[in-house]
């Protein structure tokens, strides 16, 4: 038995714990029958909900390489190992003026679960960057996923499927601009950039590294996961009805016919924000967030994730689900 790290900081184990560093490594772990099925493959343990022991094998990639395959004036193509730590490669990015991750900075995790997660920050989405997913699967065999053919949507994609847990993601191909670009109409981002004499790729790393810093809690100081729950996506109507009782709802428009609701506002409106149940709390600076106060388990995590929930559809008549991965075999 081995433990899983885990960002929430939930004392789990599995019964098998490989990793792997090359492809070949892995075809040779599958080769020889020790990845045992139910199988999990795990990045940094930043999305991961574990409410009790993993009775299988914990699958983790080492890959850290990192090779640029194509370029010219315009764009960068660039190969990542599934391995890489993700805010490593964002930082590398800003370094050589590589722009498009840099609104995804000091986000958790490592680049094979990014992809998987299709993780998003600040107006910008991984899946906008990904031209090609590569994939091995339990009988040693690759495939490649072009970006179009992962399902992307908000926080969802292909390799969150059920039939696709035996799905190994082992590098991930992106593609960046070399030309300067930025994402700034998001949150409070253009007002955090006033600090600055100029706007350029390094300052708008530093004031999103900043604004998360200031909103979200250290998961070696408070074990989270980052953002709990995924902001709701409501039928335009449904949105206006609520409206009309609480006139300062805040929204996002999502095409014609849906309104995207922040779950946050809705958690506190429901008088959550910085309220504990037992070991397991909302945080009290963002309400997205449930932190481990100390000897949590999985299990108090997910009972106070039940309550929110509960509060939220009673008080609006909206289901608000997890962004974090349950796991509970």
């Amino acid at each position: 038995m081995r433990k899983i790290p885990n960002t929430f900081g939930i004392d789990v184990t599995a019964a098998r714990f490989l990793e792997y560093s090359s492809e070949d490594e892995l075809r040779k772990l599958i080769a020889e029958g020790r990845v045992i099925a139910p199988v999990l493959h795990v990045g940094g343990g930043s999305n991961l909900l574990f409410v009790k022991d993993y009775e299988g094998t914990i699958l983790h990639s080492r890959i850290d390489a990192l090779e640029i395959t194509a370029e010219d004036e315009e764009r960068v193509s660039v190969r990542v190992g599934a391995g890489v730590v993700w805010d490593d490669f964002v930082a590398l990015c800003v370094e050589r003026h590589w722009y498009g991750a840099e609104n995804l900075s000091l986000i958790p995790g490592e680049v094979g679960a990014s992809a998987v997660q299709n993780i998003g920050a600040y107006g910008v989405e991984v899946k906008d960057l990904i031209t090609s997913v590569e994939t091995i699967n339990m009988e040693g065999e690759k495939r490649v996923y072009r970006v179009d053919e992962c399902s992307y949507s908000y926080r969802k994609s292909l390799f969150k499927q059920p039939e696709m847990k035996t799905v190994f993601v082992t590098f991930v191909n992106f593609c960046l601009s070399k030309r300067e670009h930025y994402t700034l109409d998001y949150g409070t981002i253009r007002q955090e950039l006033e600090k600055y004499p100029v706007v350029n790729i390094e300052t708008l790393r530093r004031v999103i590294i900043d604004i998360r810093r200031n909103k979200l809690p250290d998961p070696k100081v408070l074990g989270n996961a980052g953002s709990f729950f995924m902001n709701p996506v409501v039928p335009r109507e449904q949105f206006e009805a609520l409206q009309r009782e609480y006139k300062d709802m805040p929204h996002y428009d999502v095409g014609a016919d849906s309104v995207k609701i922040p779950a946050a506002w809705m958690i506190e409106q429901c008088g959550w924000k910085g309220k504990a149940l037992g070991p397991a709390a909302v945080h009290d600076r963002q309400a997205l967030v449930l932190v481990n106060l100390g000897g949590a388990s999985g299990a108090d995590i997910l009972a106070l994730s039940d309550a929110v929930r509960a509060s939220v559809r009673a008080k609006f008549g909206i289901d608000i689900h997890p962004e974090v991965c349950l796991i509970d075999s």
